[in-house]
């Protein structure tokens, strides 16, 4: 049976427009096409767990409120397990505006929602025993620090998107994961003012068996706990036509190829592989494409 990867964190519902330029203010501009996305940190990366042949299943909160029914008839359609996804009344649902250029890169203005209690009792964590891998995003800290010490209670692998947020969130979310992948803010943010290595270095310090740092297209660079020396790996090279959501999907991949069994450096490839796909096609891809790609 496919390893079930439970992701816990942020959805949201990304109104995506594409334009020639993004303009400097003030200006007006028009935009080439426009679509809603299911986005957010965790969303996407549950979308990636279900599309690469995981059981994904998905934890959060958004509101009561026409954008949250839609993205939880969305995760549904995907194959993603969004029982535990709380509607709660009087709250309104996370949304994005994401303006992308004519070479793939994008500007996002978020609006991460309102009345979206931050209490995490309801979490139904017994539901842990029987998971493979858990992944948590800082969007919704104390439901993180809940899932994330249950997981190491029970001995189930946690990977940690550690993405640009409060520096208090990190130091308070870094000790408790197994896996601690940053974005390049997110390190700046946990580690400012030091070298990468140095910065990833610390994050192992405070309790990380493995920490790495996405970049874009310079690749991901990692060291873990038994060996310090940074190790890295280019990325593939594409011609990205949108990188929203990319980091996203790399996270997805990687904690499924941890649920898998993957060593951690397969696994950094086969997430770079997946997030390559995503920036190329502007798609999250299926296995068999990232399959295609590893062996090209």
């Amino acid at each position: 049976m496919s390893p079930r990867v439970i992701c816990l964190g942020s959805v949201v519902a990304d109104h995506v427009f594409r334009l020639s330029e993004v303009p400097q203010p003030p200006a007006k501009a028009v935009a080439r096409s426009y679509h809603v996305n299911l986005g957010g940190l965790a969303g996407n990366a549950a979308v990636a767990v279900a599309r690469l042949g995981g059981r994904a299943v998905f934890w959060g909160r958004v509101g009561a409120d026409e954008n949250g029914a839609a993205l939880a008839a969305r995760l549904a359609e995907e194959g993603v397990d969004a029982a535990a996804l709380r509607r709660m009344p009087g709250a309104r649902t996370p949304v994005s505006a994401v303006l992308v250029d004519r070479t793939g890169e994008r500007v996002t203005v978020a609006y991460r929602g309102e009345g979206l209690a931050t209490d995490p009792a309801w979490l139904p964590l017994a539901s842990l025993a029987d998971a493979a891998a858990v992944l948590t995003d800082p969007r919704w800290p104390e439901g993180a620090e809940a899932t994330l010490v249950a997981a190491r209670a029970r001995g189930v692998p946690s990977v940690l998107d550690a993405e640009k947020s409060e520096a208090r969130i990190l130091h308070a979310l870094v000790p408790l994961a197994g896996h601690t992948i940053f974005s390049t803010p997110g390190l700046g943010i946990f580690a400012p003012g030091v070298p990468l290595a140095e910065g990833l270095r610390r994050a192992v310090a405070a309790g990380a068996a493995v920490a790495a740092v996405t970049r874009g297209e310079q690749g991901v660079v990692w060291l873990t706990r038994d060996d310090p020396t940074p190790r890295s790996l280019p990325a593939f090279p594409i011609e990205a036509r949108d990188t929203t959501g990319a980091g996203d999907v790399f996270h997805g991949a990687y904690a499924l190829a941890i649920a898998e069994g993957q060593a951690v450096a397969a696994a950094m490839r086969f997430a770079s592989a997946a997030g390559a796909l995503r920036a190329q096609d502007a798609e999250t891809p299926r296995r068999d494409a990232v399959d295609a790609m590893l062996r090209a």
